[in-house]
């Protein structure tokens, strides 16, 4: 009887543990894979971004922090979106080239992708489900939203698409403060 209760419980744990972000797999903007797992170890920030938003603006200080902290195990991937009022109506390479001519993007973005509604791409289903992610169930609100991840993969926080990129909360978890 102690052995069948031990190997249920072992059952449970595991089927109710948290996933990460590494255990996801995206296109990035060129259309080749990008595994998560390649950002083992880094503090990660992911965001969903439009083009035609008023939150536009907010790349120029995703830039900066990017530069900023990439050295310090630091690294933004970006997720276009056009859920939101068509706010990125461009294909993958007009996205790319918008926003390297006009913020000098150099992070990562990721190929136009679904953050919401019936086709959400399975990592945004990760981050916004707590069955999956283990901290909340959150919706995202509209483009530029954040998700903060540890160095072990785990979402850690959720940050309106309001909150700017270098708000003294954001530079803090950065810095491990």
């Amino acid at each position: 009887m102690k052995k069948l209760a031990l190997i249920i419980s072992l059952i449970l744990s595991i089927t109710i543990q948290a996933q990460t972000i590494y255990d996801y797999k995206v296109m990035d903007i060129e259309g080749k894979p990008f595994n998560l797992s390649s950002l083992k170890g880094k503090k990660v920030m992911l965001v969903n971004t439009a083009s035609k938003c008023g939150l536009t603006p907010q790349f120029e200080q995703l830039q900066q922090l990017y530069t900023q902290f990439k050295d310090s195990n630091f690294v933004i991937v970006g997720f276009p979106t056009n859920d939101f009022y068509q706010q990125d109506p461009g294909s993958n390479d007009e996205i790319q080239s918008f926003c390297v001519k006009n913020y000098g993007v150099t992070f990562p973005m990721m190929a136009k992708i679904k953050v919401k509604g019936d086709s959400i791409e399975p990592l945004y289903q990760f981050l916004t489900n707590k069955s999956k992610n283990g901290l909340e169930d959150n919706e995202v609100k509209w483009n530029f939203q954040k998700y903060l991840i540890n160095e072990q993969g785990q979402l850690v926080r959720v940050v309106g698409p309001r909150v700017k990129p270098m708000d003294m909360s954001i530079l803090e978890w950065i810095r491990g403060k």
